[in-house]
């Protein structure tokens, strides 16, 4: 894989890059690609190791997150405040390059990281809340620059709705302190943004519904139930399984499409 350095005059939010933390690992240590030259503080350094123990777990379900992980094709940010004008426009900058570096990694399980320090989460409902207006505050500045993808609904009740930023689709997958799915339970607010692409690649090789069925085995182990949100792409709209709380049959979207 090439090195990356987001040096792209055309970045539209290059102007974000002193609030953003865009890093990877690199011989047991966490490195700035590119944004702020602050030095990471020991307390992220521990956040980060934080993380990667949670997923290296041998309980942890997802084999797709591991191995992004162990390839090293993952992308890490941390940022003070969720939803707080800085750290929305550092997250802008931090997802807008790895968007542009995802082409190098040449694999199928590429994904980038994104943790907040505050604030403390108290339950699901209020998670649940942020997490959306975090969705919806970085699509405000995205619809300046870039249209929804068009590979994807913009309609969080169309099944084939995804998140999308800077034209790609994610699948969101949000982690706190307080879930009640014992995979998406970690010390901090972190939401990881997982490129729909991967999934139509491994779909047209005719190897998603093997991986998705590991993954729910393996969960089903963890757990001892499988998440009620659970849903094929294009059955249930993904954006029921964003937050991880086993929302009611009833629940709307409460994120508005700004684009």
């Amino acid at each position: 894989m090439k090195e990356f350095k987001n040096t792209n005059a055309a970045d539209p939010y290059r102007n974000f890059s002193v609030y953003g933390s865009y890093s990877k690992w690199e011989n047991n240590e966490l490195i700035r690609i590119c944004g702020s030259e602050n030095e990471f503080s020991p307390f992220i350094r521990r956040v980060h190791q934080t993380f990667r123990a949670h997923v290296s777990s041998k309980a942890f379900p997802c084999i797709g997150a591991k191995a992004a992980l162990n390839g090293n094709c993952y992308r890490f940010g941390f940022y003070e405040q969720m939803n707080s004008e800085k750290s929305t426009k550092g997250l802008a900058f931090d997802l807008w390059s790895f968007v542009q570096e995802q082409a190098h990694f040449e694999t199928n399980f590429s994904t980038f990281i994104a943790v907040f320090e505050k604030p403390e989460i108290k339950d699901e409902i209020f998670w649940e809340e942020i997490l959306w207006r975090q969705l919806e505050n970085l699509n405000k500045l995205d619809k300046k620059h870039y249209k929804w993808d068009k590979s994807v609904s913009s309609n969080p009740e169309d099944p084939h709705f995804s998140f999308s930023f800077a034209e790609n689709a994610f699948f969101i997958v949000g982690l706190n302190p307080v879930s009640s799915r014992f995979s998406r339970r970690f010390p901090w607010a972190t939401l990881v943004f997982n490129p729909q692409n991967q999934f139509q690649l491994l779909r047209r090789e005719n190897k998603f519904e093997r991986m998705q069925q590991t993954i729910r085995a393996r969960d089903l182990k963890l757990q001892g139930s499988l998440n009620p949100n659970l849903s094929d792409f294009g059955d249930k709209s993904d954006a029921r399984q964003y937050s991880g709380r086993a929302v009611e049959k009833n629940w709307k979207c409460p994120f508005h499409n700004k684009i």
